[in-house]
């Protein structure tokens, strides 16, 4: 029997995840989902042979792959009336700027690909049936290998010339921490200055976060600042924060203090509540969000 299928991607900084299942399946909490394939972060070529082969191995003859949902890493372009969407933009990732994975993987697999970024996505997941789901405006921000974020607002992502760059917003350092930013193109952005790598710098060699309070509580007031400016520029119902190195037992209770702080008793102190920052409720929120995009793909069609 002719199968009608679609496929989720979400590229990260260290990990591809991909799965493919029916258009008209239940949604990927219900038992029997398909599981999903993981790879390796190295080359755009690897990438792409990784994931044309996991997709075809999926397809039995006379399937049809109508829709692909892709969550990808940035900077790229997202608009998709340009002719350049999907286009990697200037990156720190080794051989990705310029490289273009969802024309690639549209032309070798002959189907439509839908776009967001990683955390973009995650948004949309979270909100549907995560940690945010009944919250018409939701913040994700992500802090692991590097910090991204994005706004959705009813099921749609906000972006215009380009894409949300929250993770390059400007901190204030405390007086004193000299540590060089680990970030080639600024010397104190959120995520020079408190992503993974950059917390990695700070500590010494067997050192670990949880270890250090003066590092993490250096890393909280950082994030707090973050934080405070997603509160303020976009008033999101809550923010979901999560993220490899949210998960430090701890942080996120003292990302939320540092918030408070920051905010100060300005009038966007009243939305940042007990609950406002919040953790994933999803285990993989990029790639049930890239499911999401392609069965809203699907049904198009």
């Amino acid at each position: 029997m002719t199968r009608v299928l679609i496929a989720a991607i979400e590229t990260g900084g260290s990990k591809i995840l991909c799965r493919v299942t029916e258009a008209d399946a239940a949604g990927s909490r219900a038992g029997g989902a398909p599981p999903n394939q993981r790879f390796a972060t190295t080359t755009p070529q690897a990438a792409m042979a990784d994931l044309v082969g996991a997709i075809q191995g999926q397809m039995a003859p006379g399937d049809q792959l109508t829709a692909i949902g892709l969550a990808s890493f940035g900077p790229l372009i997202v608009d998709p009336a340009s002719p350049d969407c999907g286009l990697m933009l200037s990156t720190p990732k080794p051989h990705w700027s310029g490289f273009n994975l969802s024309k690639s993987l549209a032309e070798r697999l002959q189907a439509p690909v839908v776009l967001e970024t990683d955390v973009a996505a995650a948004a949309i997941a979270e909100q549907a049936m995560g940690a945010a789901q009944g919250l018409d405006a939701v913040a994700y921000v992500t802090v692991g290998t590097g910090i991204g974020g994005a706004l959705v607002v009813e099921g749609r992502t906000l972006k215009g010339a380009l894409h949300p760059e929250i993770g390059h917003l400007r901190i204030k350092r405390r007086e004193g921490d000299t540590t060089p930013s680990t970030c080639p193109f600024h010397d104190d952005c959120a995520e020079g200055l408190t992503a993974g790598p950059a917390l990695g710098r700070r500590l010494a060699d067997g050192e670990t976060l949880p270890a250090r309070a003066d590092i993490r509580a250096l890393a909280a007031d950082y994030l707090g600042q973050l934080c405070a400016s997603l509160a303020l520029a976009w008033s999101p119902r809550c923010i979901v924060l999560g993220g490899g190195v949210i998960s430090t037992p701890g942080l996120r209770a003292e990302v939320a203090a540092a918030l408070t702080r920051n905010l100060g008793d300005y009038g966007a102190a009243m939305i940042a509540g007990p609950n406002y920052l919040r953790p994933p409720a999803l285990e993989h929120s990029g790639l049930e969000g890239a499911l999401i995009l392609a069965r809203r793909q699907a049904s198009t069609r």
